[in-house]
């Protein structure tokens, strides 16, 4: 018997509450929210007055009593001798009803546990407006064990109320005052309580608790931090609780940690606490701070334990700094998320605030590049699910390469590194298309694009509203301004004979489109739906507008599974294309240039002036030539890191403007460049390039879009097909393996 870890320690209901009530056993008041159903309090009462078993509780002898502080709030008149590890729910439901003290629920507010009891039934109820109108009810039995009450009154008080609306016998008189007089003796219940012993650890402690439990479930190690943290360190608890709670709602006129993507726990945070202080995932590693022990030998030394918590309290003062706080949301909105509505993994959102702190406060990264670099990240994690599967060893991994970091561009450099070997040309043409191929409600690679639209500032599929507009948590109605649609409805996927809904909810037949598009849509054919309200755009926007939803030319025509192999390849490519806006890589849609300022820039490897389209001017007359140089530069573009076009002025920069090509009118000009290009370079290949008319100078002239291309892009010249990129200002050929080359590198093919 000298090895048993614990001893039995008898204690009757009433022994208990006197020694919570004491301070003698630790229950800390916001250890924990309580997540008990007022009915299963119920059940515990009801329960104990029968006489049944209610289970034992576990609790640990407190090894460091010496410096220990009084838990929770309220005149506790002793240090905690003794805390609570199994059983907390059930002492905190039987503390709150015998004391009549409010409990905290899990969204931090308070509430008043009432449980209502009929001496003439002997039946239990959770309190309600009926229950408290019932004479034959006593409506909160927390008043039988209030100092104040004087039983005999109590009982001649309720047999008054009862005799007012209907008669009682005498045996009934009896049997009231029997049950009421029993119910009141509930403090002589006894409980099975084990104490573990002071000198065992938290893996002792833990294997004891999976072993003698009867549901097999793991310790909470949050559960236990916390409670450490309110013995010696109840003033850093206190403020953490405090933030989290103040994040579940807004508050009116004052600074406060409320915002739109999540609503923290205490151990969430103490969690980012630890890697912003020590640069540790688990939370073994916080309690190794708690005790004192040095974290890479996990030998206990009492007297680095002071030293430790003033580790942890810096921080966490760091990571409870509002400013900090708020402008961490700027670089996750920066990355194209507006709310937590299209996050998939808060632990994607937790270590990427933990970055964000050391990037700011151990490495002086510039706020800006910061930034930037953060919206990188995040937008890597979110779409990839870094840490949905064993998070804290994934979390661990990454945080053990900042540990020899010395400054800010080994830290720059070193997230950009970890981003990059990540996302590589097989994860965009392979990996991605291939997860894409999901029916999932909430895949990381959808609420990826979501947030591509984002970035791109696209706008909602056949709207002119922009999807950031009307996904802003800000001013969602009644009914959501913005509606997910199949593209092929269901119904008419049914006439098709698919109907399994892993096909007909493919995230590659849902798109974007306002709720009332979404209701005149119905279950219409998408050839039937599709000229209808695509009439509302020009043949530019069109093009514009298929390109951020990734539809494909001509798709309402389209063979659905064709389709949806087809989209998912253009849906990776629109995301692709965000990421690389993110990391500085590609000029996004977001990132339009005034004429102006391009002209003034001159000629560059992203920026190309041409006169004409088709007029040569030295002979006034309209020259193939012409046509074929602005069809290179395109396809130089496109095959490249995107760029702009501008034809109208001269290399110079002087305007010229359109009007030497002698086209009648805009659209006319237009309509010759579009066909030009779907001739001679391939009609798929114009979501990658977006033509518009601006004003330059006093001039009108044609402004040409060009994003980076999926696929490699050629131009038909005679029965030949040329190859070109950009280098520096020019544009030039490749042929042979120098083209293969560049294909392989550029496209990954």
């Amino acid at each position: 018997m000298s090895d048993t870890v614990f001893t039995n320690v008898g204690y009757t209901l009433g022994a208990l509450m006197d020694a919570v009530a004491m301070g003698t056993i630790g229950l800390p008041d916001i250890q924990r929210p309580f997540v008990w159903k007022n009915a299963k309090v119920r059940n515990l009462f009801d329960s104990m007055y029968r006489g049944y078993p209610v289970g034992y509780l576990l609790l640990w002898e407190n090894a460091n009593v010496e410096d220990s502080k009084t838990i929770g709030a309220g005149d506790k008149q002793k240090v905690p001798s003794l805390l609570i590890v199994d059983g907390q729910q059930r002492l905190t439901s039987l503390f709150a009803v015998v004391k009549g003290v409010p409990v905290v629920r899990e969204n931090y507010a308070s509430e008043l546990i009432e449980i209502a009891f009929s001496p003439l039934t002997e039946k239990f109820e959770v309190a309600d407006a009926a229950i408290r109108r019932d004479k034959s009810f006593i409506p909160n039995i927390s008043v039988l064990w209030s100092p104040e009450t004087d039983l005999f009154e109590l009982v001649e008080g309720y047999l008054d109320a009862l005799g007012g609306v209907r008669e009682i016998t005498p045996d009934e008189n009896k049997r009231i005052k029997r049950a009421v007089t029993k119910l009141q003796n509930l403090l002589s219940f006894p409980f099975n309580t084990l104490a573990l012993a002071a000198n065992i650890d938290v893996e002792q402690v833990s294997e004891v608790f999976v072993r003698i439990n009867s549901e097999g479930k793991s310790l909470n190690q949050a559960d236990f931090i916390l409670t450490l943290m309110s013995v010696f360190w109840d003033e850093g608890r206190a403020r953490l609780e405090d933030f989290c709670r103040q994040a579940r709602k807004p508050a009116a006129g004052k600074p406060s940690p409320f915002n739109h993507f999540i609503e923290p726990s205490p151990d969430q945070l103490l969690k980012v606490s630890v890697g912003v202080g020590f640069r540790r995932a688990r939370l073994k590693a916080v309690y190794s701070v708690l005790r004192g022990k040095d974290l890479d030998t996990d030998i206990p030394i009492k007297e680095m334990r002071d030293a430790q918590f003033a580790v942890l309290g810096q921080a966490q003062a760091r990571v409870l700094n509002l400013q900090h706080w708020h402008d961490f949301f700027k670089a996750v909105m920066r990355a194209g998320f507006r709310s937590g509505r299209i996050i998939s993994s808060q632990n994607n959102l937790l270590f990427a605030y933990m970055l964000y702190l050391l990037g700011r406060t151990e490495y002086g990264v510039e706020e800006y590049e910061l930034r930037r670099l953060i919206a990188q990240w995040f937008f890597m994690t979110a779409l990839t699910g870094r840490y949905s599967s064993s998070p804290e060893s994934t979390m661990e991994f990454d945080l053990a390469r900042f540990r020899q970091v010395k400054d800010a561009d080994a830290f720059v450099g070193t997230l950009r590194s970890i981003c990059d070997a990540t996302l590589t040309s097989d994860f965009w043409g392979i990996t991605l298309p291939t997860e894409l191929a999901t029916s999932a409600a909430r895949s990381p690679s959808m609420f990826a694009f979501f947030a591509a639209l984002n970035l791109h500032e696209a706008r909602v599929l056949f709207s002119d509203h922009k999807v950031s507009e009307l996904m802003d948590p800000a001013t969602q109605a009644h009914r959501a301004s913005l509606e997910r649609h199949h593209l092929f409805p269901k119904a008419h996927l049914a006439s098709l004979g698919i109907t399994d809904t892993r096909e007909t909810n493919q995230i590659a037949n849902f798109t974007m489109v306002e709720w009332g598009d979404n209701a005149k849509i119905a279950d219409k054919h998408p050839a039937e739906y599709v000229p209808e309200l695509s009439a509302r755009f020009s043949g530019k926007d069109l093009e514009r507008m298929y390109y951020w939803h990734a539809l494909p030319d001509g798709w309402e025509q389209m063979e659905y599974r064709d389709f949806l192999r087809q989209r998912r390849e253009l849906m990776a490519h629109v995301i692709r294309d965000a990421y690389r806006g993110l990391a500085g890589d590609a000029q996004t849609t977001a990132d339009i240039v005034p004429v102006d300022v391009l002209v003034t820039q001159g000629e560059s490897t992203t920026v190309e002036l041409k006169s004409t389209l088709r007029i040569n001017l030295h002979t006034g007359e309209k020259d193939p030539r012409m046509e074929l140089s602005v069809l290179k530069t395109i396809a130089a573009f496109v095959n490249s890191s995107g760029g702009t076009l501008i034809v109208g002025v001269a290399d110079d920069g002087n305007p010229v403007g359109i009007g030497v090509d002698q086209f009648p009118n805009e659209d006319k000009m237009y309509l010759h460049l579009v066909n030009l290009i779907k001739e001679r370079m391939g009609a798929k290949h114009m979501m990658y390039i977006h033509p518009r008319f601006d004003d330059f100078d006093h001039s009108r002239v044609l402004v040409v879009e060009c994003l980076p291309a999926k696929s490699p892009v050629f131009v038909k010249d005679g029965q030949t097909e040329r190859f070109y990129m950009r280098t520096g200002a020019a544009t030039a050929e490749l042929t042979g393996s120098q083209a293969q080359d560049f294909i392989k590198q550029r496209f990954g093919n």
